[in-house]
């Protein structure tokens, strides 16, 4: 089974219980994300974690004070204990992503990455951002970035559907049409 398909499943867990438990669910986002961050600041941790000498009470004792230090909500302070008894600290990273997911998803929101050639000022990004959400149906969070190489224009990317009104695709699309005839 691959890394996300694993992450993938324990993040679905972690979510349905976390609504069962009507939890916070951004909280635990957030503490997926720390925990993360502590994890590639300390990686001598999961190496002492993941010692065949180190026994399963000891790991999960050591998951318990790490979650202590950093005040993680009691669902992620199991899922830490859980990941940590089987061996599978190293999925945390692709969880917190999955988590992330599956929370936009349930608040109906949707992330997109759009690159223009100019920088946009803030009423065209506002204009842009509604009529993506009205082509999408749900609360659109778009990331903003600028390539000159696009020439005027912007790509509008939404998982893996791409919107493009970039002047270079219309300019290579009139080249292909004219070598064509």
């Amino acid at each position: 089974m691959s890394l996300r398909t694993s992450a993938n499943r324990y993040a679905k867990a972690l979510f349905d219980v976390a609504l069962e438990e009507k939890a916070d669910l951004a909280a635990i986002d957030r503490d997926l994300h720390a925990l993360v961050a502590m994890m590639k600041e300390s990686p001598e941790l999961l190496l002492a974690v993941g010692r065949r000498s180190v026994t399963e009470a000891a790991r999960q004792s050591l998951m318990e004070a790490v979650s202590k230090a950093m005040s993680l909500s009691v669902p992620v302070t199991r899922m830490l204990v859980l990941l940590a008894k089987s061996g599978k600290l190293n999925l945390v990273p692709e969880l917190a992503a999955a988590y992330g997911e599956r929370l936009l998803s349930h608040q109906n929101v949707v992330r997109a990455a759009v690159t223009s050639a100019a920088p946009l000022s803030t009423e065209k990004t506002k204009a842009l951002e509604e009529s993506l959400a009205q082509v999408t149906g749900k609360k659109v969070e778009l990331s903003v970035s600028v390539d000159p190489e696009l020439l005027g224009g912007v790509v509008a990317q939404i998982g893996s559907t791409v919107y493009d009104g970039s002047v270079k695709t219309q300019l290579t699309k009139m080249r292909q049409e004219l070598v064509k005839q």
